[in-house]
């Protein structure tokens, strides 16, 4: 219900977001897109170079989104191994790898 009241961001607003700035034509479509994937309901992952803004467009796609009353789930995917990625975004089973001593969900379904 809360969500309801709260005014859903147009996907079309090039303005600049919280916290993000910059006006030109490239960041103009930056705040759009940021919008866009905002008012989704689909997973998000952000890929670029450090110091770009990454962390700072994720903060702003949540908390823009239906879902900003609930956790922000934040994975450094450049900090982990190829082997580790796969079980921390999906989870794994009990045994399915050595060191998998439990069940542990992933991030896109804590998020």
């Amino acid at each position: 219900m809360h969500a309801l009241n709260r005014p859903q961001p147009s996907p079309q607003d090039s303005s600049p977001l919280q916290g993000v700035i910059g006006s030109s034509p490239a960041m103009q479509r930056v705040y759009r897109m940021t919008r866009q994937v905002a008012a989704s309901s689909a997973s998000v992952l952000l890929v670029g170079e450090t110091g770009t803004g990454k962390e700072l467009v994720a903060h702003a796609i949540h908390g823009l989104s239906p879902r900003a009353t609930g956790p922000f789930i934040r994975v450094n995917c450049g900090a982990l191994t190829e082997s580790l990625l796969e079980s921390e975004l999906f989870g794994h089973v009990k045994g399915s790898f050595t060191g998998a001593v439990a069940n542990r969900a992933g991030r896109f379904e804590a998020a």
